[in-house]
């Protein structure tokens, strides 16, 4: 059980975030105040991890990388961060980086010989088939093999057993000069396996659970993500699929996604992200912006390891512009936000959940329900479960969901709010003397409200015994009931939310289940109504709004 396993990331682009010049022209800036202060917004909204990238000294957007054992002058000073990545071991939070090994900037040591001394450069077997009766736009006189069709990025020959020792000596560099936790290795789809695999046994002797992670695109992500290489891939599948998904409502895109994935991965995580530095942003693709609620649920809550990019738990849009990525890797100004926004709240929320609720990291992953616009799933870990439901329809749905596990209480892990042991006995301590107390009045109130509602409508009078009675008649008095009628029902609506009220304050204070067998959780965070009943999870949710539910037994 390693740190990266039940982790969530936060994703800086420290170049754009920071504002900083586009092309490096050797000006020298001094940002890492900026970036701590992004850090430690992370930790409040639940993050234990960042990852920064780039990070290394480039030419222009940090993939051209010029100097591997540099930060880049435009964001500050090596003993910056340094102190960066100090501040935030103190704070709990992991720290990772980009590691550009695939292919360098043309201003990189081995490239600038090569260009200078040509067929006479001792670093010419650097690079993948340098051709000196070839050219370039740069009219170096010579051609060589590049990084998705930009001579910018000359692709490295990991095969060079040169090439591969500088890299490893880079990796030991940064694991001992600055303590980083983890890298992320850019374009991992095209490096060499041998030269991962190698990689992989480095960092293993280096430092203890030091975290390995891969850009992939496309294909079987075990061929990278295994024993014997990376820890984790980036999980583009589920990514398209978080957005197509809700935007076609067609939950069985993701659902489909997730059993496939389990199936080649099984018990290893992928990075799990909606966006990152070079695809628009999520807020941008998606259709319906209310969507974004149940895409936060689902990212958080699905086999993973969740990150988010810097900008969006605010919502915040860019697509690219002119095949330009710049839009989506803006300066911003954490001042210009607020936290205690409803967005951000939920990511804090989320976060929360999954660094105390193991079964969001170890739990077997089980389908509970599946339609095109409704879905429900457990991640369940030692009797216990962890149930998410979800509806992208525009209109509200009822839910009945097989129990996964015996369970006999059902919490809105959206509505809890953490504690700690002190103030949790001091809580029950102080509610026990109150239970009996409260009980009683639950039960004064629900029959004075139900005198209301006999002295409402002589047609019901019969069925408001109690309780249980007055809401199976909700259903039928709304459909049945004629226009003379309209008052009761409104008098029986009115009646019930406020005996619910009742009771939800009572059981949240209490610390127990509603032992009179009505709705929990009331119509907030995405749950209109929540209870077991008949070993079913009961679930009402409003349109385009999910939950998260804890099922247990008391």
């Amino acid at each position: 059980m390693a740190w990266y396993d039940s982790a969530v990331f936060y994703h800086i682009y420290p170049l754009g975030l920071c504002g900083c010049p586009h092309d490096n022209a050797g000006e020298k800036g001094s940002h890492f105040d900026k970036i701590g202060e992004w850090a430690d917004h992370a930790r409040r909204i639940g993050c234990n991890a960042i990852y920064i990238g780039p990070l290394f000294e480039s030419g222009s957007h940090g993939y051209d990388t010029i100097d591997y054992r540099k930060v880049d002058c435009r964001l500050g000073t090596n003993d910056d961060f340094k102190n960066f990545v100090k501040d935030c071991h103190s704070k709990g939070m992991k720290v990772i980086v980009d590691g550009v090994f695939n292919h360098t900037g043309r201003d990189f040591f081995a490239f600038k010989d090569i260009r200078e001394n040509r067929e006479n450069s001792r670093y010419k077997d650097w690079y993948c088939n340098v051709n000196f009766y070839g050219n370039t736009e740069y009219n170096d006189g010579f051609s060589y093999d590049n990084w998705g069709g930009y001579n910018l990025l000359a692709k490295l020959n990991q095969w060079n057993p040169e090439v591969k020792n500088y890299h490893f000596d880079t990796v030991r560099f940064w694991v001992e000069e600055f303590d980083i936790d983890g890298i992320r290795l850019d374009a991992a789809d095209v490096l060499d396996h041998g030269f991962m695999h190698e990689l992989r046994q480095v960092c293993d002797s280096l430092k203890p659970e030091f975290w390995l992670m891969g850009e992939v695109i496309h294909g079987d992500y075990s061929r990278w993500a295994n024993g014997d290489m990376l820890h984790s891939v980036t999980n583009y599948e589920l990514h398209k699929g978080l957005f197509s998904g809700h935007n076609d409502h067609n939950y069985f895109e993701i659902a489909h996604t997730i059993k496939r994935l389990n199936g080649l991965v099984g018990n290893t995580r992928l990075y799990t992200f909606t966006d990152n530095h070079d695809v628009a942003r999520i807020y941008s693709k998606l259709n319906n912006k209310e969507h974004m609620y149940n895409v936060a649920l689902l990212q958080y809550t699905v086999p993973g390891i969740p990150s988010i990019y810097y900008g969006s738990e605010f919502g915040i849009e860019g697509n690219k512009e002119k095949s330009s990525d710049w839009n989506l890797r803006p300066d911003l100004d954490l001042a210009d936000f607020n936290e205690q926004d409803e967005l951000p709240q939920l990511f804090a929320k989320l976060g929360m959940m999954k660094q105390n609720f193991p079964e969001l990291t170890y739990g077997d992953y089980q389908e509970l329900q599946l339609t095109t616009t409704q879905f429900a799933f457990a991640r369940c870990l030692d009797g216990k479960a962890v149930v998410t439901v979800v509806n992208n329809a525009d209109n509200p749905t009822h839910m009945e969901i097989n129990l996964p596990v015996a369970a006999n209480k059902a919490v809105n892990l959206l509505t809890m709010e953490s504690e700690s042991e002190e103030e949790k006995a001091a809580r029950e301590a102080a509610n026990a003397e109150a239970l009996k107390k409260a009980l009683e009045d639950a039960k004064n109130a629900l029959l004075e409200k139900a005198g209301e509602l006999v002295g409402a409508a002589g047609e019901i009078k019969a069925k408001a015994e109690d309780a249980k009675q007055a809401v199976a008649l909700l259903d039928v008095a709304e459909n049945s009931l004629n226009d003379v009628a309209g008052p009761a029902v409104v008098t029986i609506r009115q009646a019930m939310e406020n005996m619910q009220r009742v009771l939800d304050e009572f059981c949240k204070a209490a610390g127990v289940s509603n032992t009179m067998g009505m709705a929990a959780g009331g119509n907030v965070d995405g749950c209109d109504t929540l209870a077991i009943q008949d070993g079913r999870l009961i679930v009402d949710l409003p349109a385009n709004r999910g939950v998260v539910v804890y099922l247990t037994q008391e």
